[in-house]
């Protein structure tokens, strides 16, 4: 037996564990303020006043349309770039977060910009003080704001508790999905992920704007037949975002993330076998908030769901009304209390002493849906707040990285791996972070493969956008983790090339059959990248750069997925929207282009993909596309033209055509989730059918010859959106 974690005996021990840890915090914020009253003797007094008041304002050629941007750096006392600072605007409620630079940039609609009008920047970091300037803002301006923060002189900071592991739950015996009934793009077969669109029998389930609807499918023409919230009548929607939808056996599950009061919801609802909903219940978990523009908080395995969280916890004597626990919600009812789902035994700890600023629990917790009172189960892991959390067909892992390296010249990380048969986590020293999830793969060889980078924050909220410096393969067998005392040795990092294409951000990676592929493209931000170069690697060996090949593309990486045994690249230019084909035999190679005229993606996030594997070397794949020049941020605010469908034959891209849109911008009456952060178009290949979800709109199409023909559509649009109060 392997040694693993180690728990806490007793509620005593992890109150005195924590207590000792506020000591050691504060002593060590004593001495930081010392050495920084000493510093600030020998320099000028740090003001947020000290930079240059002055904001230019200059066309932004860089946007499209009548679109405007503010952009600049946050900057510490010492005129040092200012990392993991939170950046809004909250007259427009956009928040962004500062990368390794320090920089920020928002893209303001125009939509936002009827008139010039005059907006804040505010800038916060815990232990800093908060800085609001103001500007005034018009259409294509372009707007340079440098911020300096300074010390906030106060002893209040933040204990990000944080924690990861698997529930004491066994999961076994369950039958992967049938392969015709998976409309979800998923990394690993058999490990469904949360979406917005399911399917139940004969009917489509789809999440959109704070709402649930069904659509039946079963019959020759398609029938919106249900509409519902997707909260409860005795829930209040305001402030809270609904993300995720995922569907087992008779019970609907939507997770969402409340910011009024500040935790995880779980919604329930049965679904019967004429597609009609029915709300059963609200639960509501302790957390903070669980988003990240590329991962997905939420992963099913057969009836267990899994789904990721951190909790933070602040410096107070009160740690017990802070650990995880939940609670169904019935407003002004009796059952409010919440209930404690991690004992002491199930929270653990590494040997390390974390008493950073940016400590953190980790949780995450296994609901079991066959349950009638949705039984849960949460385990903890105290670490450092940066995270990637990623799940296999076997464990969870939660990759946890410091964000308090400063000077440092490697980051301090620790990765946890919690196996999904309810055994105790173990854990291994690790250094730099992976990107996203798709930076993980466990193999079927009893081996974990990560690719890392040097300056890389996990995967929170935008973090991943912001990846850069080295780039490495760790690659360690399964039975390294321990109790966490061991760090990985050099030897098992495999030194990468670095790109060097002109966005330093946009880093894309995924494992594809036997090899690694990585590239860089445009992101969020308007599509720019003319050429990029695509570095694959055969994962399997730790031999040097001679095995790397690299490939010359005439757009950027925007997009990584397998088709079937090869691999198939997306990328826009300023132009077009661009398809290339690579061959992953013993010598990878570009097999097959194909360039979509005047267009870019219509959606950024892995969901929106999907390729349908009809043999070998043959298939279809869609993709939701949009106008040409678009900005990627704009998918959370324009809807997709359409999906475009392409067949593979032989290595060669076969045009067939597009399922567009028809349905013009109405009032939905939406209240809450009123952005599409997780997208609202999808491919969805269903039992030999091909549909394109849009929107409010469901189109079915047919491949006749080499091209797809509209059979039907329908709409399920709300007329109006009503709160029961």
């Amino acid at each position: 037996p392997h040694a693993t974690l180690r728990s806490f005996g007793s509620d005593a021990e992890l109150l005195s564990y924590f207590r000792r840890i506020k000591d050691e915090r504060e002593r060590a914020r004593q001495a930081a303020d010392s050495a920084y009253r000493l510093a600030i003797q020998k320099a000028a007094k740090c003001s947020s006043d000290s930079l240059p008041r002055s904001i230019v304002a200059r066309p932004a050629s860089s946007l499209i349309g009548a679109d405007a941007v503010i952009r600049g750096r946050t900057l510490n006392a010492g005129n040092q770039p200012q990392s993991a600072v939170v950046v809004t605007v909250p007259e427009l409620s956009m928040q962004t977060m500062t990368g390794a630079d320090g920089r920020y940039r928002f893209a303001v609609p125009a939509e936002s910009l009827p008139a010039s009008r005059q907006l804040s920047v505010r800038v916060a970091r815990i232990g800093y003080q908060t800085v609001t300037r103001t500007l005034t803002l018009a259409r294509r301006d372009s707007v340079e704001l440098d911020l300096r923060l300074c010390d906030a002189g106060l002893a209040l900071q933040q204990v990000v508790v944080s924690g990861a592991a698997a529930a004491a739950v066994v999961v076994d015996g369950i039958a992967a999905e049938r392969a015709d009934e998976q409309v979800t793009n998923t990394q690993h077969a058999g490990v469904d992920e949360g979406g917005i669109v399911k399917v139940h029998g004969d009917y489509l389930v789809i999440l959109r704007r704070g709402r649930l609807f069904t659509v039946a499918i079963g019959g020759s023409d398609l029938e919106p037949i249900a509409a519902t919230n997707a909260f409860g009548p005795d829930v209040d929607p305001q402030g809270t975002w609904y993300d995720e939808l995922l569907v087992s056996g008779s019970k609907v599950v939507v997770i969402g993330y409340s910011y009024d009061r500040g935790g995880t919801e779980v919604g329930v609802f049965n679904i019967d076998a004429r597609g009609r909903l029915s709300y059963v219940a609200t639960y509501e978990l302790r957390s903070n908030d669980y988003y990240s523009d590329r991962n997905y908080a939420s992963r099913l395995i057969g009836t267990k769901l899994i789904f990721y969280a951190p909790l933070y916890l602040w410096d107070d004597d009160d740690v017990f009304a802070a650990l995880p626990a939940v609670r169904r919600w019935y407003r002004g009812a009796h059952d409010t209390a919440f209930k404690r789902i991690a004992p002491a035994t199930r929270i653990y700890r590494g040997p390390q002493s974390w008493t950073g600023d940016d400590l953190a629990l980790h949780t995450v917790t296994i609901c079991d849906l066959s349950a009638a009172n949705l039984g849960c189960q949460a385990t903890s892991i105290v670490g450092p707040s940066g995270r990637v959390f990623y799940v296999s067909p076997r464990a969870v892992y939660v990759w946890a990285s410091s964000w308090s390296r400063a000077g440092r010249e490697e980051q301090e990380a620790i990765l946890y791996r919690m196996p999904l048969d309810g055994s105790s986590p173990s854990a291994l020293g690790v250094s730099g972070s992976p990107v996203d999830q798709f930076s993980f793969l466990e193999s079927e060889t009893g081996q974990l493969n990560v690719l890392v980078r040097s300056d890389a924050y996990g995967d929170a909220m935008w973090l991943p956008e912001w990846a850069s410096g080295d780039v490495a393969l760790l690659r360690v067998p399964i039975r390294a983790f321990g109790d966490g005392t061991d760090r990985v040795p050099w030897w098992n990092y495999r030194r990468l090339p670095i790109p060097r294409d002109a966005d330093e951000d946009a880093f894309h990676n995924r494992f594809v059959g036997n090899y690694l592929l990585y590239g860089m493209g445009s992101g969020w931000g308007p599509p720019q990248s003319d050429s990029a170069t695509l570095f694959v690697v055969p994962w399997t060996d730790m031999g040097g750069d001679r095995d790397v090949t690299r490939l010359r593309l005439g757009h950027g990486v925007d997009r990584i997925e397998p088709m079937g045994s090869d691999a198939v690249i997306v990328g826009a230019d300023s132009s077009d929207l661009h398809f290339t084909g690579i061959r992953l035999g013993s010598a990878p190679a570009i097999a097959q282009r194909y360039t979509l005229p005047d267009a870019t993606q219509g959606e950024l996030r892995s969901h929106g993909f999907f390729y349908r594997m009809d043999g070998p070397d043959a298939g279809v794949l869609g993709l939701p596309v949009s106008e040409s020049g678009r900005p990627g941020y704009r998918h959370l605010i324009d809807g997709s033209a359409g999906v475009v469908f392409l067949r593979n034959r032989g290595h060669q891209f076969v045009p067939l055509g597009t399922l567009r849109t028809t349905a013009a911008e109405m009032n939905d009456g939406c209240v809450a989730s009123c952005v599409d952060w997780y997208g609202n178009a999808r491919p969805l290949f269903l039992r030999g059918r091909i549909f394109a979800l849009l929107g409010y709109e469901l189109v079915e199409g047919a491949i006749s010859g080499d091209a797809i023909q509209e059979m039907r559509r329908v709409t399920f649009a709300p007329r109006q959106q009503t709160v029961a109060r």
